[in-house]
């Protein structure tokens, strides 16, 4: 059995915070957020960390990241941008219509297929899970169970952020297996009640106890072909009207949910005692420093990562 991989979604915009938070400063010693899970991955056994980023900030990325922990990590990088995996032709129409960003987790995840060779953890640059959620998944991935992909989702109430709306995948969980991840994109708290605001306006009500997807997927490399496929399947109706399908994204979640329904695969939902915690918005970065900063005082990082 291969030591298991971990994968950083790192190629983000920003948008809700205004800036690359991926490579905003949090630790005392110029750490970003995502250095503390690649510490908690290491810590956890995964021999090897992928990199997904754009080539418009590999420099910056060396300079501020992988400088620190390449000697001691093993490390790669792979490339999301624009372009990458489309048509000539669809890149046109996509430009034609404004469209600027990547397309997505699951695209992300694309970029990066060839270097997978081995069970992975998916997460995102800007959140911290907690080294629990690492030790559970690297257990399960280690374990040989790799056909049965999986999840550590986090309680929705300690996952929303004062500042504004989240997007979470809602999870519906029976018997230890996901059912079903609905990805709602406004959530929020007001008044003691948490809800999401649908485009057309429709409000659904949430419970705090509510399970969701903070995008940290445990899967084997056999899910890519079928990955593939539906990525293929998204850009295909994107083309069909760009203009209209401007702003579409190719989510992680809603692929697995795709999955589950169709049967391609079955999800195990693991259980880890973490917090989570991370930066939406500018203003959570206050917030996340405070909580490396009590972290690193009770002995659970060292003062010096790397």
């Amino acid at each position: 059995m291969k030591e298991p991989i971990l994968v950083v979604l790192a190629a983000g915009m920003g948008s809700r915070y205004g800036g690359l938070k991926q490579m905003d400063k949090i630790g005392k010693n110029g750490e970003v957020l995502l250095d503390y899970s690649v510490y908690d991955a290491v810590q956890s056994g995964y021999k090897k960390i992928v990199f997904i980023i754009r080539n418009d900030i590999e420099k910056d990325f060396c300079d501020l990241v992988l400088s620190r922990m390449k000697s001691k990590v093993n490390c790669a990088l792979a490339f999301q941008n624009p372009d990458s995996l489309l048509e000539p032709e669809i890149f046109r129409a996509a430009q034609e219509a404004g469209r600027t960003k990547p397309w997505g987790t699951g695209h992300a995840l694309l970029c990066a297929a060839d270097k997978l060779d081995a069970p992975f953890t998916v997460i995102n640059a800007d959140d911290f899970y907690g080294r629990e959620a690492f030790a559970v998944m690297g257990k399960h991935l280690k374990s040989g169970d790799v056909n049965i992909s999986s999840i550590v989702p986090y309680r929705l109430e300690k996952t929303l952020s004062p500042q504004g709306t989240v997007a979470r995948g809602v999870c519906e969980v029976n018997n230890g297996y996901l059912v079903s991840v609905d990805e709602l994109t406004a959530i929020e708290k007001k008044d003691g009640s948490i809800f999401n605001t649908a485009a057309d306006g429709t409000i659904k009500t949430l419970a705090a106890d509510t399970p969701v997807s903070m995008n940290f997927w445990g899967f084997s490399p056999d899910i890519l072909p079928d990955l593939k496929k539906y990525f293929s399947d998204f850009i295909n109706n994107f083309a069909s009207d760009p203009k209209e399908n401007i702003k579409s994204e190719c989510f992680i979640p809603k692929a697995v949910d795709f999955f589950i329904k169709q049967e391609l695969i079955k999800v195990k939902v693991l259980s880890a005692n973490s917090s989570w915690f991370g930066v939406t918005y500018k203003e959570d970065r206050e917030a996340a420093i405070k909580k490396i900063e009590d972290l690193t005082l009770t002995g659970v990082y060292p003062s010096v990562l790397w």
